[in-house]
């Protein structure tokens, strides 16, 4: 490799200095490297054969690896599947001779990121190492954006922002990979088959069908049929074979929504296909297997129906294995101000329109608003304003005559994370729980936040600084 280096070679990597490996049984070669890309701020580790380079895999964190191809024992083929094993995250750069091209070209089939042909120029090192090195950056970003987007706001397409349903998502992360039946509780609109469809699509069975039937919706002589299916002539209106939601579902997930609204006969049948996992099409004798994960949901109290002799207490036991109770969007209030948001984009883009901006007095009548319709009606709301909005700018002239007609409240509501539980706290406190609320209010807009607070904008910028130390 040339070695000739000037001060206008080295240009610097951008952000924290990436770890490379440098593989190279050849000592001279692998130094030169060494000493170019530490001229640029690459930290570089140097093994001298193909033996040392798969130690230091497997002991140490690398971003990029650069490697000969052509080396004793172990070879360049061997440390790309190695590093491809033990950080998938990494990249890997192939050094060859001309001769070896065409295993260089296979090499990059497997995953390599690029080649370098010997002799090998500094500003070509450089060049095909910084590019790796942006690919890394890049899958990095990306993971920390996911990461904080499921933090935050989202499992699998949930919006959330509080406590509450933190705490449902770290359930479902648990259950998801599990086979587990799942009984989801929780009143109309507070998002049962969202949460059903996060749990199949977070299991083993993600690419296999999620079947989705409402019991509730179905005439009571039909349901058998939607559920198992029939054969022809099974009943008057048969006129050909039907296949049921369970066959459809076969190796996926069936979601029984409104479960507790299901006949009687019907959860008898249900609960024998549950314990022998096998149906039988109406009008049938012929058992057909069947390995389907139900996950049921209901807005009832089951316990009352089974008190009522309107649902089975076995099939009750054998739905509920695992329970998640969804509480209502009153009760969760840092989740409104995300979902307004996120549904104002949705709808936007789905209407062809451009909305700006949400006005602080709409989303405190956002944010003040009961919502016994829960999620679906807020949805519903917000869609309703972006449709009959005429200027970019949702303000209290487009909301619907329900929230625009509701009394402003100053009293604690409840799922509120604030002033009942500020008594007795110190005033710091209070006035960072006062900006924080605000700022959430004015979707983030310091300059309304500030005006809204009735202080400077340098006040609180300053304070915000002090909230990060």
């Amino acid at each position: 490799m040339t070695t000739e280096l000037s001060q206008d070679d080295a240009t610097a990597t951008q952000g924290p200095p990436l770890r490379v490996l440098l593989v190279d049984n050849d000592p001279d070669h692998a130094d030169a490297m060494t000493e170019s890309l530490e001229r640029v701020g690459y930290r570089c580790t140097v093994s001298k054969s193909g033996q040392e380079g798969a130690q230091r895999l497997d002991a140490e964190l690398f971003d990029i690896v650069v490697t000969d191809l052509v080396m004793d024992g172990i070879d360049g083929m061997e440390i790309l599947r190695r590093a491809k094993e033990a950080l998938p995250e990494a990249e890997v750069i192939m050094v060859t001779g001309h001769a070896t091209v065409p295993k260089a070209v296979e090499a990059m089939q497997h995953g390599a990121f690029n080649f370098l042909e010997k002799p090998i120029t500094p500003a070509r090192l450089r060049a095909v190492t910084e590019k790796a090195g942006d690919a890394v950056r890049l899958k990095r970003q990306n993971l920390e954006l996911i990461q904080r987007l499921d933090e935050r706001f989202g499992y699998e397409g949930i919006i959330y922002a509080s406590d509450q349903m933190k705490s449902v998502i770290d359930r479902l992360k648990r259950i998801a990979p599990t086979e587990a039946g799942v009984l989801i509780t929780g009143e109309p609109g507070t998002g049962k088959e969202l949460v059903a469809q996060a749990i199949h699509q977070n299991s083993p069975r993600k690419k296999k069908p999620f079947v989705a039937i409402n019991c509730g919706a179905i005439a009571e002589h039909l349901v058998e049929s939607e559920l198992f299916g029939h054969v022809k002539g099974a009943f008057t209106d048969a006129l050909n074979e039907r296949v049921g939601k369970f066959e459809y579902a076969n190796g996926g997930t069936l979601f029984l929504d409104e479960v507790g609204d299901m006949p009687l006969t019907t959860q008898i049948k249900l609960l024998r296909v549950l314990e022998e996992r096998e149906i039988t099409k109406v009008g049938d004798n012929k058992p057909i297997p069947v390995n389907v994960r139900v996950l049921s949901a209901t807005n009832r109290d089951l316990e009352d129906a089974i008190a009522a002799g309107t649902f089975r207490l076995d099939l009750y036991y054998r739905l509920k294995v695992v329970t998640v109770d969804l509480p209502p969007l009153r009760s969760r209030r840092d989740d409104i101000l995300p979902l307004v948001d996120y549904f104002r984009r949705a709808s936007a883009k789905r209407n062809h329109k451009t909305i700006k901006a949400i006005t602080p007095a709409v989303t405190r009548k956002l944010y003040d608003f009961e919502w016994r319709g829960n999620v679906r009606e807020l949805r519903n709301a917000v869609e309703m304003m972006v449709v009959l909005d005429d200027d970019g700018v949702l303000d209290v002239n487009d909301l619907p005559p329900e929230l625009a007609d509701a009394p402003a409240s100053t009293a604690p509501r409840e799922g509120a994370s604030g002033p009942a539980n500020l008594i007795g706290q110190t005033m710091a406190t209070i006035e960072r729980w006062a900006i924080e609320e605000t700022l959430k209010l004015t979707g983030g807009n310091r300059e309304e936040a500030a005006k809204t607070l009735q202080i400077g904008e340098r006040t609180l910028y300053r304070k915000l600084k002090e909230y990060e130390n």
